[in-house]
C-alpha cells in the first residue's frame, strides 16, 4: 500500500466535519467524488487531493448548498458559459428554499397560535384542540368550521392584555446555559421582531455583557449610525448613566438602510467622524453595512478602540460579510448573523443592556458566560 494513500476511515478522520465512510461512498455514487484506486486487497485508497475536495464539499454543504449544486460549483470554470447556467440553478434552489421557509412559517404560526396562549386562554385552547381531533374538512363547510375554531380562540384577546413573558416561556428554546442578562437580551430581541427563530442567529462574543456593563457604568459615549437608531434608544436611562449619544450620519432625512448606505459612501466627513470616536465607546449599527465595514477596518488598523460593537445592519451581501468581519476582530460584539437586522433590533439590544444594568447593578451571572 502506498504510504501517501489513506483508507476511507483515515480519509474521514482527516476531513472531519462529521463525515462518515457511508457519506463518502454516497458522494462516489453521485459523482461528487471520483472513484478511487483500489489496493490489492480491494480497499479504497485516497490522496491529499481527495481530502481537499471533500473538505470543500463539507464546507459548502454546511453553508446550505445542495449536493447537485456543489458538484456543479466544484467543476465549473470561472469564465465558462456554464457559470450562467449555474447561477440560474442556484436561483431556482433559492426560490425553492424560500417556499419551504414560507410553508414552515405557516406551520410555526399555527403552533404559536396554540402554544403562545397564556393561562387565561387555556380553557378555550383545550376546547380547540379537542375539536381539531374531530374536525371534518372534506367539505367547504368543514373548512368554515376550522375558521370558527380560530375565531373562538381569537375572541379571547378582547378579555385581557397579552402576557408576553408567559408566551415566550412556552416558545423560546432552552436558554438555561446562558446568563440571566443574556436571556433577557435575547427575549427583548425576539419581542422586537416577533420571530422566535431569531434566537439561533443572535451571536455574542465572550465578555460582551461584561464589557457593556463596564462601559455603560463609566458613562461611555454611544455612537449610532443614523438618527432613526438614536430615536429608538432609551434616552432617559442613558442620561441617568451619563452616556452621551452621537450620530454618525447626522441627517434627519435619512431613515432607511438604502439611504444610509449611499450617504455614508458619498460623504467623507462621516467616515472621518467615525475615526474620532472616543476610546471605550459603544458603537451601534442598525442600517448601513458600510458603516460596520468601516468600523471593522478601523479596529483592525488600531484607529479606534470601542468597548463593544452592536452590529446589526440590513443587507443581502454586504451586511452578512460585515458581520462576519466583526466576529473576527477579537473585540466584544453583539450581532445577528445573516441578512437579519435593523435599527429596531440594534436599539433594542442596547436598551436591554442598559435596563439590566440599572435594574440589576449587582448581578454577576454574566461572569460565567462562555
Amino acid at each position: 500500500m502506498n504510504a501517501d494513500c489513506l483508507t476511507i476511515k483515515e480519509l474521514t478522520d482527516a476531513v472531519g466535519g462529521g463525515l462518515t465512510p457511508r457519506m463518502v461512498r454516497h458522494y462516489h455514487q453521485l459523482g461528487l467524488l471520483p472513484q478511487p484506486v483500489r489496493s490489492p486487497s480491494n480497499y479504497r485508497l485516497y490522496t491529499k487531493k481527495d481530502i481537499l475536495r471533500l473538505q470543500r464539499i463539507v464546507a459548502l454543504k454546511q453553508q446550505g448548498f445542495q449536493l447537485n449544486h456543489i458538484r456543479n460549483i466544484l467543476e465549473v470554470e470561472p469564465e465558462a458559459d456554464t457559470t450562467v447556467n449555474l447561477m440560474g440553478q442556484l436561483q431556482q434552489q433559492y426560490r425553492a428554499v424560500m417556499q419551504q421557509i414560507s410553508q414552515l412559517r405557516q406551520t410555526a404560526s399555527a403552533l404559536e397560535g396554540l402554544l403562545g396562549r397564556d393561562r387565561h386562554c387555556q380553557i378555550i385552547q383545550a376546547e380547540v384542540l379537542a375539536q381539531l381531533k374531530l374536525l371534518d374538512v372534506e367539505t367547504q363547510a368543514g373548512l368554515g368550521g376550522l375558521e370558527n375554531l380560530w375565531s373562538g380562540l381569537d375572541a379571547e384577546i378582547h378579555t385581557h392584555s397579552e402576557a408576553f413573558t408567559e408566551s415566550l416561556q412556552r416558545l423560546l428554546p432552552d436558554l438555561s446555559h446562558r446568563s440571566e442578562i443574556e436571556q433577557h437580551l435575547i427575549s427583548q430581541l425576539v419581542l422586537a421582531c416577533g420571530d422566535v427563530s431569531l434566537v439561533s442567529f443572535v451571536k455574542l462574543s465572550r465578555g460582551a455583557i461584561a464589557a457593556s456593563r463596564a462601559a455603560l457604568s463609566s458613562s461611555c459615549q454611544i455612537v449610532v449610525d443614523t438618527q432613526t437608531v438614536a430615536a429608538a434608544l432609551d434616552q432617559t436611562r442613558l442620561v441617568h448613566l451619563g452616556c452621551r449619544i452621537e450620530t454618525l450620519i447626522d441627517n434627519p432625512h435619512i431613515t432607511t438602510a438604502t439611504e444610509a448606505e449611499l450617504a455614508f459612501w458619498q460623504h467623507r466627513q462621516w467616515r472621518e467622524k467615525l475615526q474620532q470616536v472616543s476610546p471605550g465607546c459603544v458603537l451601534v449599527v442598525g442600517y448601513a453595512p458600510s458603516v460596520l465595514v468601516e468600523i471593522c477596518e478601523a479596529i483592525a488598523n488600531q484607529k479606534i478602540q470601542p468597548a463593544l460593537v452592536i452590529g446589526m445592519p440590513i443587507g443581502f451581501s454586504h451586511a452578512p460579510a460585515a458581520k462576519r468581519q466583526l466576529m473576527q476582530q477579537g473585540i466584544p460584539y453583539i450581532t445577528v448573523e445573516g441578512t437579519l437586522g435593523g435599527g429596531a433590533l440594534a436599539a433594542t439590544a442596547l436598551n436591554a443592556l442598559v435596563e439590566s444594568l440599572i435594574d440589576k447593578p449587582d448581578c454577576h451571572c454574566y461572569l460565567n458566560e462562555c
